[in-house]
């Protein structure tokens, strides 16, 4: 027996119910003409995910429910047709002073015309981006279903993490594993999905068929990759990472006597492996293409200063826009050397961008002159150098009024964590690209697309001088970045340490790294949160990004400094 199924490996909008319903009824469509008999979509894919808030609504998820009800109509006709369809459910009791929650993530399953079924996600996810016992009730049941003679358990995202849910569904009689996801990414994250899912299938010894979304959703990026895997946990199928696909596949029920269902994929249906970098840029350009497009802006600014953040930046917003929606606009002051916008220039032509030069040396004179008689006898400092990035600034707010670009910020990580960085200067705008890139992954990223051309906008669009000259905010004579900073490699791997992975100030010296310098940039990320939270939202690519990953409080007297909370 053959069973050919279907996984919706699509990129849809949070709230766009009306468009996100009618991709579901056209890739059924399109997969029952093509033979499939069950289709797979991903989790909450009616509402898009995350939904945040809207679904504390009861109009929202009433309109969902609505939604759902159309599909199955609008599918009626297909006879012998599955479609899975995730999306949520139920909504809230109210009193004059609370509300009882009644939500829960939810996936249904139809046929011809009718819901058949209703799952309940059981395992809710609280950690990193995850919010969700904010907004659903765990389930409780077991799904089992039957598509083409094939009893098929379904499972929602963080259920397949978990032992219980997957047994219950075996002991229920499935012959094979259904995952619907909205899994975010970042580094590493495909493989780890992969592997637990291996460990998963292995563990219940049925096959695997994990569907799972793709697309840009505010700071978060979902990769698909869907795929396949055996009940030994083998790879029988994977899709392309960062692309919207319909994937086709087949369970084969071997003849009696078997050891099971067993997945034959067609010749080439497992994707190639790719690097990190190729994996990262597809990433940091579909949050860029997504975010400009499905919030309706006609393209997009930025302010190119002839240094690696922002070539960095122009380059991915090329790459997700193309040159005609992409304009980028030098601001030399008196302290810009002239290689920088020498470097600016040859760039912006080597990717054929619209390029101006807005000089703000009169501007910032004029400034300086306003503010004499307060900074009388005053040495200058960092005041003056703000006030250079703020006319900066300001002015790429004022053409992004004018002509409705988003401004993308070129700020990276290594520098919100310490402060290196101007509220309302360089921090004014509306994304923030590189957000959650540390410095040395900025250099590597340059490198790497120096190197590779993915979306044929251009080969070895940053020159290379860029990439090699010290970097420098070019805010007072002959400043580079290290004036204020530990060198990159130091400060970066002290960041990755503390920040990522939680460690402490001791085990970070204790790996080698002086106690003065760990010292000083742990104080720097405290004292800079009021910053941080001012900022633009960025795109997420690591497992602790500043957003929703980072949650400290700008206010706090704990300092974890060796010997600071002894009494």
């Amino acid at each position: 027996m053959t069973l050919k199924l279907a996984i919706a490996q699509l990129n849809f909008v949070v709230g766009d119910i009306v468009g996100n319903a009618k991709k579901i009824v056209d890739a059924a469509q399109q997969a029952y003409a093509e033979g499939a008999r069950l289709l797979l979509t991903p989790e909450l894919s009616v509402a898009g995910y995350a939904a945040e808030d809207l679904f504390l609504r009861p109009a929202f998820t009433e309109a969902c429910d609505d939604a759902v009800k159309g599909i199955a109509a609008a599918l009626a006709g297909l006879k012998d047709m599955v479609v899975v369809v995730g999306h949520p459910t139920g909504g809230s009791l109210r009193s004059r002073s609370v509300a009882v929650q009644m939500r829960h993530n939810a996936a249904s399953v139809i046929r011809e015309g009718r819901v058949l079924e209703t799952y309940a996600k059981r395992e809710l996810p609280n950690y990193q981006v995850f919010d969700e016992r904010r907004y659903f009730t765990p389930g409780q049941g077991t799904c089992v279903f039957e598509a083409g003679g094939v009893s098929v358990g379904l499972l929602i995202c963080e259920d397949a993490w978990f032992d219980e849910p997957a047994e219950l569904a075996r002991a229920a009689g499935a012959e094979v594993l259904a995952v619907v996801n909205a899994s975010p990414y970042h580094v590493g994250k495909e493989g780890e999905r992969v592997a637990r899912m291996a460990d998963r299938a292995r563990a219940v010894g049925l096959p695997l068929v994990y569907a799972h979304l793709v697309g840009g959703q505010d700071e978060v990026v979902f990769d698909g990759a869907s795929f396949a895997l055996n009940a030994n946990g083998t790879l029988a199928l994977q899709a392309e990472s960062f692309r919207e696909q319909l994937v086709f596949m087949e369970l084969v029920r071997p003849s009696q006597g078997g050891e099971g269902i067993g997945f034959v994929a067609e010749p080439g249906a497992i994707a190639p492996q790719r690097d990190a970098e190729a994996q990262l840029w597809d990433a940091l350009v579909l949050g860029v293409r997504d975010y400009i497009g499905k919030n309706g802006f006609p393209g997009a600014i930025l302010g190119l200063s002839g240094g690696i953040d922002s070539a960095l930046v122009l380059a991915i917003a090329v790459d997700a826009l193309g040159k005609d929606k992409v304009r980028a606009v030098m601001m030399p002051s008196p302290y810009t050397a002239d290689i920088s916008w020498i470097d600016a220039r040859e760039m912006a032509t080597r990717l054929g961008v619209r390029y101006d030069e807005i000089s703000i040396k009169h501007t910032f004179e004029s400034f300086k002159g306003a503010l004499a008689d307060e900074f009388r006898g005053l040495p200058e400092d960092t005041a003056e150098e703000n006030i250079q990035a703020r006319i900066r600034g300001t002015l790429l707010m004022a053409l992004s009024n004018k002509f409705g670009s988003l401004v993308l910020t070129t700020g990276n990580k290594s520098e919100m964590a310490t402060g290196y960085c101007t509220l309302y200067g360089d921090m004014a705008g509306g994304f923030a690209v590189i957000k959650d890139l540390l410095k040395t992954t900025v250099f590597a990223l340059a490198r790497w697309r120096n190197a590779h051309d993915p979306y044929g906008t251009g080969a070895s669009p940053i020159p290379e001088r860029i990439i090699t000259r010290p970097p420098s905010a070019e805010l007072r004579p002959d400043q580079t970045d290290q004036d204020s900073l530990p060198p990159y490699d130091i400060l970066d791997g002290i960041l990755a340490r503390y920040m990522q992975d939680d460690e402490g100030i001791d085990e970070i010296i204790a790996a080698g790294y002086e106690r003065a310098v760990v010292e000083r940039v742990a104080r720097l990320i405290k004292i800079n949160e009021y910053k941080r939270r001012q900022a633009p939202v960025g795109i997420r690519v690591t497992h602790r990004s500043f957003g929703k990953d980072w949650r400290y409080p700008i206010t706090s007297k704990f300092n974890e400094t060796a010997g600071a909370q002894k009494t």
